[in-house]
């Protein structure tokens, strides 16, 4: 198999990360995978002894094919450093898997993850691999595909990573100009486009809303597993752009996915099942309601 590099881009959580490695390390085709750490550089004094002890513990990383560490001189910030981190190397290699430092994987992980890159290389439709699935109340298939990409434990192609548009603005014109904002947004039950405006605004740098509204906009579709692959340890309030929240959290599966054997297009029952969830999660739920209302408002005088 040509399995695909991971990399891990990591800033001052230097426990976080041992745990990640761990896990990563345990996954069955850990010995066939080159590892790349990319460690931005610190933004402030008191960050400095944090960095250091993350490069340090980064070159003494076993377990892989082989282990490479980028030390970034200067601070780009998390969007700014994925950016330029999954553009190079993915432009090397041809594709990719892509962990933060507080992304705990499952030890079917990389199985999953190679196996869907492997065989939808060349199915123009899948733009990604994702790792991530939100602890819905639904039972879901095994795997499915949703419209758009994500950001918890994902893959992606040299063709796939070409789409993104880093231009928030250029972005949101043409979710309105197509009359995909209410779509975009799960029929109203996520804040999507409210988070691309503040990133256009300059309240947030998320590159993850860009590149969910880049495969969006080219109406590509994710890979998504039925049981998640990944569990986030970083929503324990110690990240630079996460709040403290356990709603996001779900236990690894132990069991390996199978990969194939489904129609590529995206899921209606898994739509739906998300759509719940966000309707349902905590800080969506004030947003949402007003923005049904207004909705329903709009629609009934049009």
């Amino acid at each position: 198999m040509n399995t695909a590099p991971v990399v891990i881009f990591v800033y001052n959580r230097p426990t976080h990360f041992l745990q990640i490695v761990e896990a990563l390390a345990a996954n069955n085709l850990a010995p066939e995978t080159d590892l790349i750490v990319i460690s931005d550089g610190a933004k402030k004094p008191a960050d400095e002894d944090k960095v250091r002890e993350i490069r340090a513990a980064a070159l003494n990383i076993k377990g892989f094919r082989s282990v490479d560490l980028i030390a970034r001189e200067k601070n780009y910030g998390l969007a700014a450093s994925i950016i330029d981190g999954v553009t190079r190397i993915v432009n090397e290699y041809g594709r990719i898997i892509v962990l933060e430092d507080d992304h705990i994987t499952s030890p079917w992980f990389l199985r999953y993850m190679n196996d869907a890159l492997e065989l939808y290389e060349t199915e123009e439709r899948v733009i990604s691999i994702h790792g991530y699935i939100y602890p819905v109340k639904e039972k879901l298939p095994e795997t499915f595909f949703m419209r758009g990409a994500d950001c918890w434990g994902w893959a992606t192609w040299k063709r796939g990573w070409d789409l993104f548009e880093k231009d928030g603005e250029k972005l949101l014109n043409r979710l309105q100009s197509e009359n995909l904002t209410h779509e975009f947004d799960y029929l109203g039950a996520a804040n999507n486009v409210r988070m691309l405006k503040r990133q256009i605004a300059g309240k947030n740098n998320s590159w993850a809303i860009r590149w969910h509204a880049s495969a969006f906009l080219n109406n590509k579709l994710t890979l998504y597993p039925g049981t998640t692959l990944i569990t986030n340890i970083g929503a324990d309030g110690s990240g630079e752009n996460t709040k403290e929240t356990d709603q996001l959290y779900s236990p690894v599966t132990q069991e390996r996915i199978n990969v194939g054997g489904i129609p590529v297009e995206a899921s209606a029952s898994a739509f739906n099942a998300v759509k719940n969830f966000f309707l349902n999660f905590g800080e969506n739920k004030g947003v949402v309601a007003f923005r049904k209302l207004k909705y329903l408002v709009k629609n009934l005088f049009r």
